[in-house]
């Protein structure tokens, strides 16, 4: 299996053989752990490596975020990077999705007939390397709130995580809900990483599993400023207070 190099010092020290393409990582915890910002790592490194990505950061409302925290943790300035990222705003009150242009699309991602079609349609945007596309997703909890969609969206990301190697796939997921239910997704994920927050916001990261590369099992804490901590903790809070109500009602 081809690797990616880790360009992140404090990573790289886990994951001194790199990150396997074509599978699938999930990364989980409590909700306010800084997952995200694990995640950018590797986006960070898969962009520099040369791939494409499709970002879909459920809990973000635009992608001004996902830029500024990329420049600040880890000196990528995504604009360099225009035609290699596809971007999937989630819009919950659109029945399908819509081409808003400059390689952004919004869609019904409750839906998971919408999201497998999006995916497509967003990879069709980036251009191609050998590396292939990495699609990575975050807080995909937010989608289990949804009465409606749930089990479809369980299932559908379930089989997808396990079964599809045509991409590769990293996404987080806050386990302060549904944990049963994300546990599905944890045993499915070829790659799976936690995080915790301990006092004095201490960030602590640590893998569980990786597949056909050598890995530690070490628990290293992240070097991570508590103002960025902070500002990601407040985001995500706002998000889930306007979200989650709404998603219930569907």
């Amino acid at each position: 299996m081809e690797s990616i190099r880790i360009e992140q010092d404090w990573l790289r020290k886990l994951l001194p053989e790199g990150f396997p393409c074509s599978s699938s990582t999930l990364i989980s915890g409590p909700g306010g752990t800084g997952k995200p910002l694990v995640l950018f790592a590797f986006i960070a490194s898969w962009l520099n490596s040369g791939g494409s990505v499709i970002a879909i950061p459920l809990q973000y409302p635009t992608m001004e975020f996902v830029r500024i925290a990329m420049s600040k943790l880890y000196n990528v300035d995504l604009k360099d990077y225009y035609r290699k990222i596809a971007y999937i705003q989630f819009e919950l009150y659109i029945n399908g999705y819509k081409n808003i242009g400059n390689n952004i699309l919004k869609a019904n991602l409750s839906k998971p007939d919408i999201w497998n079609k999006v995916i497509g349609i967003a990879d069709n945007m980036v251009e191609k390397s050998d590396l292939g596309t990495l699609v990575f997703g975050s807080a995909l909890n937010l989608l289990l709130f949804s009465p409606t969609y749930k089990n479809d969206t369980i299932k559908n990301l379930e089989k997808i995580i396990k079964n599809d190697k045509s991409k590769t796939y990293i996404f987080s997921v806050s386990t302060s809900a549904f944990a049963d239910e994300i546990k599905l997704w944890e045993d499915a994920a070829d790659n799976l990483m936690f995080t915790k927050m301990e006092k004095g916001m201490k960030l602590f990261y640590r893998i569980e599993r990786m597949k056909e590369v050598n890995f530690s099992r070490e628990e290293i804490e992240i070097p991570i400023s508590r103002e960025i901590l902070t500002e990601i903790q407040g985001i995500a809070e706002a998000t889930r207070k306007r979200i989650i109500p709404e998603m219930m009602k569907i």
